[in-house]
């Protein structure tokens, strides 16, 4: 592993690389370099205002694949970008074959990540107010309902894909690289995913990954928001029988979840009101 610096910002790389290309959009002043996907970001100073720029090609230091295989990914997520469409869904701008890579071009997204990788945000995230939390999770729910709308079946998202920007009161989801048109069955075994947000079928090769999977996804993204993943019921800040709709939303066999996530809004909406402190 070494270092590297562009305007001044120092960041991890496998080994050098060239980022010149990056000054004709305008002045780095974020790199995110954690990635094991092999893509490595930037926040981007522009003359139109702050771009994200997603880009593959570099030996990132957390990855552990080839550069081809990483571009080669990141252009297959091109056309989940432009047919999944949600209000709270990271602006998408253009991409290009750029560098010895490719890059994808977005809106800079204010916020702070959810995920632990980022302690301090996930800590402040944590902190927030319940009802604050419960708006947060109606984004998250309309989401994934317009993912299946268009077609798709969320994989690999998890905590650290949702932003929230609290002065604005602004959930944004940053991050859907691994969505798949449906229908889809698992065609790795252990696919793509944080462990607590990965349900059994996603672990099982020629499993059906499917509405009722992303059933699950919500609760464990219920289970993460509300009580850092706790499932003691003394933690549980809403109403038990809200506890209960997530029991269910979780549970491993996949006959006994609810059948779609117009079902789970349904009965999520019935409980969820019930604050208990």
């Amino acid at each position: 592993m070494i270092f590297q610096q562009i305007n001044g910002i120092q960041f991890k790389m496998g080994a050098e690389y060239d980022f010149s290309f990056l000054g004709r959009y305008g002045e780095v002043f974020k790199v995110f370099d954690d990635q094991d996907s092999g893509n490595i970001c930037f926040g981007i100073n522009s003359d139109h205002g702050k771009l994200f720029v997603k880009y593959a090609g570099a030996p990132t230091a957390e990855y552990q694949g080839t550069a081809e295989d990483a571009v080669l990914r990141l252009k297959n997520t091109l056309p989940i970008y432009q047919d999944i469409h949600h209000e709270a869904l990271i602006k998408f701008i253009s991409a290009k074959q750029i560098g010895q890579g490719y890059a994808m071009i977005f809106a800079w997204a204010e916020g702070k990540c959810m995920g632990r990788m980022y302690e301090e945000d996930h800590r402040s995230i944590m902190c927030l107010p319940t009802n604050e939390k419960l708006d947060i999770f109606d984004t998250i729910i309309s989401f994934t309902q317009a993912v299946i709308d268009c077609g798709y079946v969320a994989i690999d998202f998890y905590d650290g894909s949702i932003m929230y920007d609290a002065k604005n009161r602004k959930t944004t989801i940053c991050d859907i690289d691994f969505f798949q048109k449906q229908p889809f069955w698992n065609n790795m075994g252990r696919m793509w995913g944080s462990p607590r947000f990965i349900s059994p079928e996603e672990n099982v090769y020629g499993a059906v990954i499917d509405e009722v999977t992303n059933v699950f996804t919500l609760g464990q993204m219920a289970f993460s928001l509300f009580t850092d993943s706790n499932r003691d019921l003394a933690c549980w800040p809403l109403s038990k029988a809200c506890y209960e709709v997530l029991l269910r939303a979780t549970d491993p066999a996949r006959e006994l979840r609810f059948p779609s996530i117009a079902d789970f809004r349904h009965a999520w909406d019935d409980t969820a009101r019930i604050v208990l402190i």
